[in-house]
């Protein structure tokens, strides 16, 4: 059955982009890449393609502004989208099926191809009107986002086509809002990847041994999930906070033992945390501890490997050092425009901290301001979830959005 969408040109670039299994693992990004820069010619603008890692591609497109030597406006986004469970989608993931409704079905419909599509139908619309923007704005399209983007974004910042580019602001995914509020991410907690390994007396099961493994990874997995218990309480008694501005820890993996009747030498545990903007590294590692729960010793996690038993480790897989917080006031005329675009169009913004990680912490990083933002309210939040869907009606309006936010952003005077 038609829709009123089905001819529309950006719904249907749309859904081309959709259509490629840019899916983890082993990604092969070529197809992509080549309708990437045919999009680029139609529009007029130079594409070129960096690998900052083998088969680690980073495609930018550039459209020069008429005071090229201002520091640019960088618009990112990822490729990459994770992997799919076939059996569990009322359509095929990768069909980007449009029901008579006009919702269009495909993984990467929110997170985030729906966002480096609207980049790009924003810049056809105001390269038809003529517009002549002040600030030169990139279009950049990175690999590997959704696994941590070990060869993406990480590693092209350290280059010198990077450094080429002259960024001094940049724009990146955030996520839907299920209310009339637009969501605006300007922070990102830090990523810690925490492997607990503890060794201990091995022998039969049905002794009671001294030393065990099975001991000394109990007492992490409560210390751990006592602050977890702390942690969400403190969100569940805060009806202004969010996800973000809380402290996260999760148990994500077990492992050890080798038969049922055997004690294990060995038992590790792995916990992904997520350190509100809040702490203080260093005190949560190994200084005196700040919280409640903890007041009676003079550590955290250092101190409670000591106390778990002879031989605990700590060992970091993931260590994200603290990055500063893009500011929202009036020293950074970035935010100034983004926020008199959004306010002539009457949106109703809600800023706050990113729950998960995003390309935009490494800009961040190198003292670059970066907002996320995805224009999608009134949108349930399906990021890597099953039958991820966008409609073509929030999509399309997200254009428009960008359209008058780009042109802001891009005319911020030196």
């Amino acid at each position: 059955m038609a829709t009123k969408w089905e001819n529309d040109p950006a719904v249907n670039n749309f859904r081309d982009y959709l259509r490629f299994p840019t899916v983890h693992p082993n990604i092969n990004y070529d197809v992509c890449l080549e309708f990437l820069k045919r999009q680029a010619a139609s529009l007029g603008l130079p594409a070129r393609v960096y690998e900052p890692a083998p088969r680690k591609p980073v495609l930018v497109m550039s459209w020069a502004g008429t005071e090229p030597t201002l520091p640019s406006i960088l618009l990112n986004s990822h490729m990459d989208v994770v992997p799919v469970f076939e059996k569990s989608w009322s359509h095929p993931p990768f069909a980007a099926h449009m029901d008579p409704d006009g919702t269009i079905y495909a993984r990467g419909a929110q997170d985030m191809k729906c966002v480096g599509a609207q980049y790009l139908e924003a810049l056809r619309k105001l390269r038809a009107r003529g517009v002549a923007l002040k600030r030169t704005v990139h279009v950049s399209f990175v690999s590997d986002e959704e696994i941590g983007m070990p060869n993406g974004m990480s590693e092209f910042v350290k280059t010198q086509e990077y450094r080429n580019l002259n960024v001094g602001f940049s724009l990146d995914e955030g996520m839907a809002s299920p209310t009339d509020e637009y969501l605006v991410f300007y922070g990102e907690r830090s990523i810690w990847e925490l492997d607990i390994r503890c060794p201990g007396t091995s022998g039969h099961g049905s002794l009671i041994l001294p030393n065990t493994a099975g001991e000394k990874i109990r007492y992490m997995i409560d210390k751990l999930m006592d602050l977890r218990a702390q942690e969400k309480k403190k969100l569940d008694d805060d009806p202004r906070l969010t996800v973000g501005d809380v402290t996260t820890v999760n148990l994500t993996k077990l492992r050890g033992g080798v038969q049922a009747n055997v004690v294990p030498e060995e038992l590790s545990a792995t916990f992904n945390i997520r350190l509100a903007l809040t702490v203080n590294h260093q005190e949560f590692e190994n200084m005196v501890s700040t919280l409640p729960l903890f007041h009676s010793y003079n550590s955290v996690l250092r101190q409670w490997a000591i106390e778990a038993g002879e031989g605990v480790t700590l060992v970091f897989d993931q260590k994200d050092p603290r990055v500063e917080s893009t500011k929202m006031d009036s020293s950074n005329p970035f935010w100034t425009a983004f926020k008199s675009a959004t306010d002539k169009l009457n949106m109703n913004l809600k800023t706050v901290v990113f729950p998960a990680g995003t390309d935009s912490r490494f800009l961040r990083q190198l003292g670059v301001p970066a907002l996320g933002f995805s224009p999608m309210n009134h949108t349930e939040v399906q990021l890597h979830q099953h039958n991820e869907s966008l409609s073509a009606e929030t999509f399309l309006r997200g254009i428009d959005i960008y359209v008058d936010v780009i042109t802001a952003l891009a005319n911020v005077p030196e």
